[in-house]
């Protein structure tokens, strides 16, 4: 008789523990994680959920000890970390067996290129040189990078970033892999196979995994449990929005291309329309939205001159010191109807740099909303958006639709564009392969396959009841 393993085999020892832990910021009153207890087991996937802003990130930086100490943090209670308390360990002695991809992974970027930043990972971990070769290409096929061994990091699209964030957390041969929503800038193609890559590696390696995630409909059942920091009410699905997009047209872009990469690029929107731009990491859409706002060195003609622009890292607007300050900045309109859409006025007097990821992608919307532009751009919207946070996104976006605000999206988020889009724009190696009715594009599944998109969920399920 022959016996079969198991899937997953793990011997049951706690790595992380929290008892009754509250921690706050020395400057402010308010707790952002209270009374909170949970354990993590040796071999564990665990993915932590909760409304965006609840402090799942400030979880990950007590995990790693980033925090208290870097942030003169207040905290209570007891953390155990390998067995031992926290505090025990020196500074930097618990980051080679924990290491941490951050949410953006520009953060913690120290070298030019993508080889001498795993080099000087290495050397903070005292690897001799010798092997250091070894391990640095190991890692780049292992995670599918090896073509970007000598490529400039700042170069190279967020989604790219995003793997190589991986790989620089990876080749320090960790314990514990702590991830902050790994997924939010890969084309869904690629967070699929970069899900099915952790599952294998983790086997391989007997990781720990713990993660923050708000969508987890391309996680399939990867996780062993999920811990909700606080009860995340759901609202019901949005609803396919008709086209509210008028006959004149709005935005006009004629051969615009940038030496960089972007080839030359022609197409028109509607007013009114709402136009996603989709395609694979480091296909040129974030490239696309900067030169048409001539953040870049760029050729061709815009019109008009005047968009406005939220981009994929929305800080790089900030000016003031307050998120209403910010949102009602150079004299905004309805600024009050905005934060209060978009759950701000709970962080109205906060710091814009000092709010969570998706908060500060909130705040540059409702600013940019604020400001009442004809056009606008916005790259990556969804990213760190909780479903409350989306469907009040939807219904802002939909209504300045039927306003006339003509809007030019890129997401990833291909249940979000499903619902959305009047029409959808893809690109690959820097060029606009065309443009796309949304509603006659989804079905087609090699041009979705070219693309690195997958089909909605409603698409998969209406296709799957007629098959």
């Amino acid at each position: 008789m022959r016996f079969h393993a198991p899937k997953r085999v793990r011997l049951v020892h706690k790595i992380i523990q929290f008892e009754q832990v509250s921690f706050r910021y020395p400057d402010e009153e308010k707790w952002i994680l209270e009374d909170l207890s949970l354990t993590v087991l040796r071999g564990e996937r665990v993915v932590i959920n909760g409304p965006s802003g609840c402090g799942k990130t400030t979880l990950l930086y007590l995990c790693n000890r980033l925090y208290p100490d870097n942030c003169d943090g207040v905290l209570n209670g007891s953390i155990k970390i390998f067995g031992k308390d926290s505090s025990s360990f020196i500074p930097g002695e618990i980051n080679h067996r924990i290491s941490t991809v951050f949410q953006d992974p520009d953060s913690q970027f120290c070298m030019q290129t993508v080889e001498e930043e795993l080099a000087f990972t290495l050397e903070n971990l005292h690897v001799r040189r010798e092997e250091m070769e070894k391990r640095i290409s190991e890692v780049l096929t292992l995670t599918d990078l090896s073509e970007f061994r000598h490529s400039v990091i700042q170069k190279l699209s967020g989604g790219q970033k995003q793997r190589i964030a991986t790989a620089c957390a990876l080749i320090m041969q960790p314990e514990v892999l702590l991830l902050d929503e790994p997924l939010s800038h890969l084309d869904p193609y690629t967070a699929k196979k970069y899900v099915e890559w952790l599952d294998e590696l983790q086997q391989k390696r007997s990781m720990t995994i713990v993660a923050i995630e708000h969508r987890l409909d391309l996680w399939g059942d990867f996780f062993d449990r999920s811990i909700s920091l606080k009860e995340n009410k759901e609202p019901p699905p949005f609803d396919k929005r008709k086209s509210s997009k008028q006959d004149d047209v709005s935005l006009v872009v004629n051969k615009v291309s940038a030496k960089s990469f972007l080839q030359e690029t022609t197409f028109s929107l509607n007013r009114g329309e709402i136009a996603v731009l989709a395609g694979p990491n480091g296909s040129g859409k974030s490239t696309l939205l900067k030169a048409l706002c001539q953040l870049i060195p760029s050729s061709g003609s815009v019109e008009p001159k005047l968009l406005g622009y939220v981009p994929q890292s929305p800080e790089f607007l900030f000016l003031t010191k307050s998120v209403q300050d910010e949102v009602g900045f150079g004299g905004g309109i309805n600024v009050d109807e905005m934060m209060t859409r978009l759950q701000l006025f709970p962080i109205a007097d906060a710091h814009p740099f000092a709010v969570s990821h998706g908060q500060k992608r909130r705040v540059a919307i409702a600013a940019m909303l604020s400001d009442g532009r004809e056009v606008i751009l916005m790259d990556e919207p969804t990213s760190g958006q909780d479903a409350a946070a989306l469907a009040e996104l939807f219904q802002l976006i939909d209504e300045r639709a039927c306003e006339g605000t003509t809007f030019l999206i890129v997401t990833h988020d291909m249940e979000f564009a499903y619902c959305l889009a009047d029409s959808v724009l893809l690109m690959r190696d820097g060029c606009l392969t065309g443009k796309f009715e949304a509603g006659a594009m989804w079905s087609d599944e090699q041009l979705l396959l070219d693309h690195h998109l997958l089909p909605p969920k409603e698409v998969m399920h209406r296709e799957a009841c007629f098959a």
